[in-house]
């Protein structure tokens, strides 16, 4: 048996990747997937994440090399306890043009692992058709000892914000804090091992497709989440015989449970490109405005999960609000009022989110903007980032804090809000309060200074009416018009 290390763990860099790894030397096969014997008398398992036909740069498979191959098990059974707050079907659910938003979540008083404490809120499609997507909290305060998941309905993306984990899977350990992500592709087997008292997060499933870098476009090669900076596990495995375990399988929204005496984790070795992986996202490297207004979310995208038709929106977004330096000049920095075609669900993970000063966007809470409703900052944090806009010092480079983290589930679809979600005691009935301040500062006699640029900024030295390109000379009287319309008095239909 390979011992469980206490030292921290090993991994595969790399996204996308054909990786390979032994626990024993010499256990993967050479030349072909499948011998007729295999190293060390283990049995050869296939695990596909995509049809076996689909485009090569898209497929998606790993072989797995265990001492009991996983269909050795007594017959699936509905589990004993209650999964009313699970759901993978949201044709039932309830739409809202309401803005939501949920407090913490607390953590359960009775024994609660992982699996038990998911809690569907919301999502969109449903899983028996392989569309859409869901996204879930957790909250448990105890480990998956003698028990696995396998998620036949889709990838879990899971996202910590109290409380780290050591996820057991099938390719190995995966030690995973807040401050960082792991990505359990569907049917993988996996369990969730509490490092802490109790653990607290968020999880995007994606019922179809899976997840991938976006495109850069005109960023470049380089920037937002490198590739190299995404980990697999090393091949790890449990020699465990004659005992009870538990293997639990989702499918359609739905568990059951099949006992076997083995443990699950016996894979030696294993190689492919179908595995689960984690991220650290304080590795993101961040692009901003370096002039002026600011930019739209997109640009903090790590992950997304590409539409099935090219050049469709993307079935879902993950998308971060890391510490960083913010330097637009003229611009109110915070997040703009907006309305999206998007949908937009927010968790924090840590510290303060920029927009919401009013102290009711809390780490382990949530908010939820549907389409085209309208959202932004609240009052507190219009009045400090607009009433300061006078003072030459509120264009100076400020950093946001390393101590907070915000992240965002993005997508074009409207996802449906569960019963549980919108009848749970989380439920923050005041989040409209927040806009309620917010008053009218239209003044019609107020004009606007004449020694303004077009973009709202001061006019540079030797740029009046009447100055050229080369600060001055004789040719001045023929400066740039833009100049000179800037310099007029502007009335209210200008």
């Amino acid at each position: 048996m390979a011992a469980e290390s206490a030292s921290p763990l090993q991994y595969q860099s790399g996204f996308g990747n054909e990786f390979s790894s032994e626990a024993l030397p010499g256990a993967l096969p050479q030349t072909q997937n499948n011998p007729k014997t295999c190293p060390y008398g283990l049995y050869a398992e296939q695990l596909s994440g995509t049809h076996f036909t689909a485009p090569r740069v898209l497929n998606r498979r790993s072989w797995l090399y265990r001492i009991r191959p996983s269909v050795t098990h007594e017959p699936f059974h509905p589990v004993n306890f209650p999964n009313e707050t699970l759901t993978a079907d949201f044709s039932g659910g309830t739409v809202t043009p309401n803005q939501l938003r949920w407090r913490p979540f607390p953590v359960p008083a009775e024994p609660v692992d992982w699996v038990r404490g998911l809690f569907t809120l919301c999502g969109t499609g449903k899983a028996a058709t392989k569309e859409g997507f869901a996204i879930h909290v957790y909250a448990c305060n105890q480990s998956m000892d003698t028990s696995a998941l396998a998620n036949a309905d889709g990838d879990f993306l899971v996202v910590p914000q109290q409380g780290a984990l050591r996820i057991k899977t099938e390719f190995g350990l995966l030690d995973v804090a807040p401050g960082e992500i792991a990505v359990l592709p569907r049917g993988v087997r996996f369990a969730v091992v509490l490092r802490c008292a109790a653990a607290r997060g968020y999880v995007l499933e994606t019922f179809q497709g899976h997840f991938t870098l976006p495109d850069l476009g005109p960023i470049g090669a380089n920037g937002l989440a490198n590739p190299r900076d995404f980990l697999h596990p090393v091949a790890w495995y449990e020699e465990v015989e004659g005992v009870s375990y538990n293997v639990l399988h989702k499918l359609e929204g739905h568990l059951f449970t099949a006992a076997q005496t083995f443990s699950p984790f016996n894979v030696v070795a294993w190689h492919g490109n179908y595995a689960p992986y984690k991220y650290d996202l304080a590795r993101f490297c961040p692009v901003n405005s370096v002039a002026f207004d600011h930019p739209d979310p997109s640009i903090f995208t790590v992950l997304t999960v590409p539409g099935l038709v090219p050049g469709s929106p993307p079935t879902a977004d993950f998308v971060i609000f890391p510490p960083r330096w913010l330097v637009a000049e003229h611009t109110f920095r915070p997040p703009y009022y907006h309305r999206n075609t998007a949908s937009e669900f927010m968790g924090l993970i840590r510290g303060q989110y920029e927009a919401k000063l009013d102290g009711g966007f809390l780490p382990g809470g949530a908010s939820l903007h549907l389409c085209m409703t309208p959202h932004g900052p609240d009052t507190a944090t219009f009045e400090r980032a607009a009433g300061d806009g006078a003072s030459a010092s509120s264009d100076g480079p400020k950093h946001l804090g390393h101590d907070t983290l915000a992240f965002m589930f993005e997508t074009t679809a409207i996802p449906r809000i569960t019963p549980a979600a919108l009848g749970c005691p989380a439920v923050d009935r005041d989040y409209y309060k927040c806009w309620v301040g917010l008053k009218s500062h239209f003044d019609p006699t107020a004009v606007p200074g004449k020694a303004k640029l077009a973009h709202g900024g001061a006019a540079a030295p030797g740029a009046g009416p009447c100055a050229n390109g080369n600060g001055g000379g004789a040719e001045a009287g023929k400066g740039s018009s833009a100049a000179a319309v800037a310099a007029e008095p502007a009335g209210v239909n200008v």
